[in-house]
C-alpha cells in the first residue's frame, strides 16, 4: 500500500494560508511539484480517511497554557450551514449572529485565557439525534477531561445556558469556583423567607449573597446595562469583589474573539463535505489551524486582521508565480523565517532539516512539509538566496 500523499498538517498549512476558497480543489493547486504532488483526490480522502480526534489539539496547546492558573471558559457557536440540506451534523440551532434559528453545525469549545490569550484545549459537535448527547452533557465531559489534565483553574466561566444546577454541581464537585450569567427568574432565597425570581429580588450592583434553589450559597451581581437591560452575574465566590467581577467579565469575552477569528481567518465553515467524519477532521484542523494564528499574532504583538492581510499580499505572489514560473514567489528576510516558519510549526513535531539562506544555515526543529511552505510562499527558496535577506 502506498504511503498517503498529504497529512493533517499539510491541510492545516493550507488552511492557514487560504484567503476565502476552502476545497480539497484549491489545496490541491498550491502542492509542491513533484512525482508525490497530491490531487484532489489524496485530500478528499484525507477527510475521510483519519479518525476524528481531540487529543492532537490537547498536544500542541498545552505547551501554551498554565494549568494552574487563569480561566477555563466554556461556550458553543453556531457554524452557518444555510444551503446544507444533506451535509450530515446539520441541524436547527439558536444564532446570536442572526438572533434566530438558523440551519449549522453547533460547535462547543473549552477555552483557556489568561486574559491576554485565547487558547482552545478541547471542543465537541453537538450530534444529538446520532449519539444521544446534549449540550449540557458535552459541557460535563469536558470538564472531566480538564480535570484528568490536571487544571486547576480560578475559575469555570460560561454562558446562562450551561448554569444548570447539575453543571454547578460539577463544577463544585472538581473543587472549582464557576462565574456565570443567570437568568432573571432563577429561584433564590435572599433573606429566608422563601424562594423567588432575582427580578423580585434587592441585588446590590457590589454584590448580593443569596442561597440558590437546590444548590447553596452563591453571590449576584446586578447590572443595569446603557440599553436599558439587566444582568445577574453570578459566582461561587463569595469573596469577589465588584472590581474583579468587571474584569471577569471583559477577560470571558476573549472567546466571542476566538469564535470569530475562527470563522474569518481558518475557514471553519467552508468545508462542503457532507460526511460526518469529513467535516469533524476539518473543523478540527481549523481550531488548530486558529492555535497557529494565535500564536503568530502573539509573537507580532499584532491583531488576526492584520496578519491576514500580511498573508494575503504573500498569496498574491504566489498566485503570480503559479501563473507564470518566470515570477518568483515572494521570500522572506531571516527575521520572517524564524518568526513565520519556525513559529508557525512549532506546534508539531516533525523531522528536523535545515533551509539554506544567503546569511548561513537555519535550523527549523519543527519543520513539516517544508516543500508545501515554500509553494505557499511562507519561507523562501533555497534556490533564490539573493533574494533573502
Amino acid at each position: 500500500m502506498n504511503a498517503p500523499k498529504v497529512t493533517d498538517l499539510d491541510y492545516i498549512n493550507f488552511l492557514v494560508a487560504a484567503p476565502r476558497v476552502v476545497s480539497c480543489t484549491e489545496a490541491a493547486r498550491v502542492q509542491p511539484d513533484g512525482p508525490r504532488r497530491a490531487a484532489h483526490d489524496a485530500l478528499t480522502r484525507l477527510l475521510k480517511r483519519l479518525e476524528p480526534d481531540t487529543t492532537p489539539l490537547w498536544r500542541e496547546a498545552e505547551q501554551h497554557i498554565d494549568r494552574q492558573t487563569g480561566l477555563l471558559i466554556a461556550d458553543d457557536s453556531t457554524l452557518d450551514k444555510p444551503y446544507a440540506h444533506k451535509i450530515e451534523l446539520v441541524h436547527r440551532h439558536w444564532s446570536g449572529k442572526h438572533d434566530q434559528v438558523v440551519s449549522g453545525i453547533n460547535l462547543l469549545t473549552l477555552l483557556w485565557s489568561d486574559g491576554d490569550d485565547a487558547i482552545p484545549c478541547d471542543y465537541r459537535l453537538f450530534d444529538k439525534p446520532v449519539d444521544g448527547l446534549t449540550k449540557n452533557a458535552h459541557f460535563r465531559a469536558m470538564l472531566d477531561t480538564a480535570k484528568a489534565r490536571g487544571f486547576v483553574p480560578r475559575y469555570v466561566a460560561f454562558d446562562s445556558w450551561y448554569s444548570g444546577l447539575a453543571n454547578l454541581k460539577a463544577i463544585r464537585a472538581h473543587g472549582w469556583e464557576w462565574f456565570t450569567r443567570l437568568k432573571a427568574n432563577r429561584q433564590v432565597n435572599p433573606d429566608a423567607t422563601g424562594n423567588r425570581a432575582l427580578a423580585e429580588c434587592a441585588i446590590r450592583e457590589a454584590g448580593t449573597r443569596v442561597h440558590l434553589k437546590g444548590y447553596g450559597f452563591i453571590l449576584v451581581f446586578r447590572i443595569d446595562t446603557a440599553d436599558g437591560d439587566t444582568e445577574y452575574w453570578a459566582t461561587s465566590d463569595l469573596t469577589l469583589t465588584m472590581d474583579e467581577r468587571e474584569r471577569l467579565a471583559g477577560q470571558i469575552w476573549t472567546i466571542e474573539t476566538y469564535h470569530r477569528g475562527l470563522k474569518q481567518f481558518c475557514g471553519v465553515e467552508r468545508c462542503a463535505a457532507r460526511k460526518a467524519r469529513a467535516q469533524r477532521n476539518h473543523i478540527g484542523w481549523a481550531i488548530r489551524a486558529f492555535l497557529r494564528l494565535e500564536h503568530r499574532v502573539e509573537r507580532h504583538e499584532t491583531t488576526l486582521a492584520d496578519d491576514r492581510q500580511h498573508r494575503r499580499h504573500d498569496r498574491g505572489m504566489v498566485a503570480q508565480h503559479h501563473a507564470d514560473p518566470a515570477v518568483p514567489a515572494k521570500t522572506m528576510c531571516l527575521e520572517d523565517v524564524i518568526d513565520g516558519a519556525i513559529g508557525a510549526l512549532q506546534f508539531a513535531p516533525a523531522r528536523p532539516a535545515a533551509l539554506e539562506l544567503d546569511r548561513g544555515r537555519i535550523s527549523i526543529e519543527c519543520q513539516d512539509r517544508l516543500d508545501s511552505l515554500l509553494k505557499l510562499g511562507h519561507i523562501c527558496s533555497p534556490r533564490l538566496p539573493a533574494k533573502c535577506g
